[in-house]
């Protein structure tokens, strides 16, 4: 026992069908695919009625303080494509998880990957360039929330209360990248299996239908 645990791979030891204790990966990853399908419709609607009634919702660059126009027509239509395209790959990943097709998972599962990549490029940034947040509460509208109160902390104390978020969020978001890769295998391996039974019954069919060769020989 001790020996087979040892051979194993590293994958097939963190490999688990379970996840959020209760819940079958593939349960999971249905549950997720839906959530992110639900965030992102939210987040498309709002676009759209900010692109239906620019005048309302255009927010200019003294507003924010800063020279940069980000609520431009432009802006929203790339914003407003990158959200359609989310609830497209969110719903190849529940179809996929739901009808056990591991090649639909893929894309999500890629994405996952890249937003992990660039919260830890976030992080590392901040490691290397504490300064960096100062300067973006310098270019916050003065009405911001808490503004001053947040400004008033030393650097030191703000870029741990940061990293303390961001790292937060990086676990929780490798978890979620686990549960999904996990799902996928488990996809995988239950195509495999009926694969594998599928030609398995079909050889022993086969072989029942076929005369033996000890009754070939006879009638001979």
């Amino acid at each position: 026992m001790l020996t087979d645990k040892m051979m194993m791979s590293p994958w097939d030891r963190w490999f688990s069908t379970s996840c959020c204790l209760c819940c079958h990966v593939r349960t999971g990853t249905i549950i997720l695919g839906v959530w992110y399908m639900l965030i992102n419709a939210v987040v498309l609607l709002i676009l759209l009625t900010a692109l239906s009634d620019p005048e309302k919702y255009h927010l200019t660059s003294a507003e924010l303080a800063n020279d940069l126009d980000v609520m431009d027509d432009a802006n929203m239509c790339i914003a407003s494509a990158i959200s359609l395209l989310m609830i497209l790959i969110c719903g190849m990943a529940t179809y996929g998880a739901y009808k056990l097709r591991a090649a639909w998972i893929i894309p999500f599962f890629c994405y996952q990957i890249f937003d992990f990549a660039l919260n830890a490029l976030v992080a590392v940034s901040i490691v290397v360039y504490p300064n960096t947040i100062q300067d973006y509460l310098q270019q916050l509208p003065d009405n911001f929330p808490y503004k001053e109160e947040v400004a008033a902390l030393s650097n030191i104390c703000l870029v741990l209360v940061v990293l303390l978020f961001i790292g937060c969020i990086i676990g929780f978001k490798a978890y979620l990248i686990a549960c999904v890769w996990n799902c996928y295998r488990y996809v995988s391996g239950r195509g495999g299996s009926e694969i594998l039974l599928y030609v398995t019954t079909n050889d022993t069919t086969v072989s029942h239908c076929l005369p033996s060769t000890h009754t070939f020989n006879k009638s001979n």
